[in-house]
């Protein structure tokens, strides 16, 4: 019998290393790759998202043709339209690659039943994490709750190192099988907010390789001192890359292996190991999505001041470091790793807003946005999520700027207001006497804002609503 295969493209928008297509070649006749366009589940993409997405389409939909195949693309509930593909190709077969966001695996689990009744194989491969999260549990048979044994764990068994080439030509679709535009979608922003992002990325498979070389070739050497330095790009600015599945990870490893940067990549392997656990930790709990992870957070009254989220999302704290870093975000789709810990702490610590709120932003505004790590992360920084990050520690916006950018190389780029003051003051230009505000042609309070809150005074207020909660204690 002849195999009509659906290939579903997902968050897996890559020919090499593609688990699902390489089964596919080797099990169908006939090959239809599919994306589905579907904003119904929870935490559909934001607006960077979506920019990202539209030209990864697009760059996937190009390779595709010249390989002599097209990318089919459709939009709508993901279920009712694979249903209607089903119907119009006689397809027996579909075949994808999993990803772990709550909703779309509790959707797989119904597509998977209602498909078996219809004697449609469904099979789903693992091509996005270096090992399926329920693979990865502790000697008591639970999973990690905290990031160092379990990273511990994956260098004790490892992982599946098997990669995929790139197929060299792929069968082609008919015709008669109807695709929207990728334009018809409407992705791409109808107020053009977008131009910074052109000039930083480069969205698709094409440029997800060419990002991991230049790091490799350029930054790996120095990454464990360059990556806290936020005028430097000492990280990889592969997490784009990899949350739409243009990059596989494993593919990332072997290209270490193949250039013998294994054991000078370690700290880099780290952050992609950290990548699964927070896919782990998705995965085991999903509620945190949503919920804290600690319990004891379940009714923390967190504050609400319009005023403080939306200075900071502005970039108009009047602390330097946290304004440069939510204009970097603004202005390219992505912020340093430090500094979003730093602008993350200050929201939920100093500002005792909830940490949602800083989530939702991100999840809008960073093309990186990735739910298990968005939520993840800012779940630790708050200090109610996973891992051993003390609820007490407070990320100090002054003393890490005048570690990590000490001659305001950041800050001078993102504010160009406080630009031309001298090094002595640009971390606390408060502090500033007035006439060095007048020669660097900027005053506090008129041409940029004064603190919007006092650190040592938030802090403190903070620490003491955190212990009450945590210990019972005030």
């Amino acid at each position: 019998m002849s195999l009509t295969l659906i290939l579903w493209f997902r968050q897996d928008l890559r020919l090499h290393d593609n688990p699902a297509l390489q089964a596919a070649l080797a099990d169908a006749d006939r090959i239809i790759p599919i994306y589905i366009h579907d904003d119904s589940p929870a935490w559909a993409p934001g607006a960077a998202s979506r920019w990202w997405l539209h030209h990864s389409l697009t760059a996937l939909a190009e390779k595709l043709k010249q390989l002599g195949s097209r990318l089919i693309i459709r939009s709508g509930d993901s279920t009712q339209v694979l249903q209607q593909i089903i119907d119009e190709t006689g397809a027996n077969a579909v075949y994808c690659n999993r990803i772990y966001e709550p909703a779309q695996l509790k959707r797989d689990k119904q597509l998977h039943r209602q498909l078996k009744d219809h004697d449609i194989t469904f099979s789903i491969y693992q091509g996005n994490l270096l090992r399926e999260p329920d693979t990865v549990r502790n000697q008591s048979g639970q999973p990690y709750r905290v990031f160092t044994p379990f990273y511990k764990c994956y260098l004790r068994e490892g992982w599946d190192n098997l990669t995929y080439n790139s197929p060299r030509q792929l069968p082609g679709v008919t015709t008669r099988i109807k695709s929207e535009k990728i334009a018809d979608l409407a992705l791409l922003p109808t107020i053009e907010w977008d131009s910074g992002l052109y000039n930083h990325w480069q969205p698709g498979e094409a440029g997800a390789w060419k990002q991991l070389r230049r790091f490799l070739r350029n930054d790996l050497a120095d990454y464990h001192q360059a990556r806290d330095i936020p005028s430097l790009q000492g990280t990889s600015r592969l997490s784009p890359h990899l949350h739409f599945g243009e990059i596989s990870v494993r593919a990332i490893l072997a290209e270490l292996d193949r250039q013998g940067l294994r054991r000078q990549g370690e700290g880099f392997i780290r952050e992609l190991i950290w990548r699964d656990f927070a896919h782990s930790v998705l995965f085991h709990f999903p509620h945190t999505t949503d919920k804290p992870f600690d319990e004891r957070f379940n009714n923390f009254k967190w504050k609400q001041s319009k005023k403080l989220l939306q200075a900071w999302q502005q970039g108009r704290t009047g602390y330097p470091i946290i304004d440069a870093g939510m204009r970097e975000l603004w202005h390219t789709g992505y912020m340093h790793n430090r500094v979003r810990m730093i602008v993350a702490s200050f929201l939920t610590k100093n500002g005792m807003q909830h940490w949602k709120q800083g989530a939702e932003w991100f999840w809008d505004t960073l093309v990186d946005a990735d739910l298990a790590a968005n939520s993840m992360n800012w779940q630790w920084v708050a200090g109610c999520g996973v891992d051993a990050a003390p609820w007490f520690r407070i990320f100090n916006p002054v003393t890490q700027s005048q570690r990590f950018d000490k001659q305001g190389l950041y800050i001078r780029q993102w504010v160009p207001e406080l630009a031309s003051l001298p090094n002595k003051h640009i971390h606390e230009p408060w502090k500033a006497p007035e006439e060095v505000q007048k020669e660097a042609g900027c005053i506090i309070g008129k041409n940029y804002p004064e603190p919007i809150l006092e650190l040592k005074a938030s802090r403190e207020a903070a620490l003491a609503a955190y212990k009450q909660r945590i210990t019972g204690k005030s």
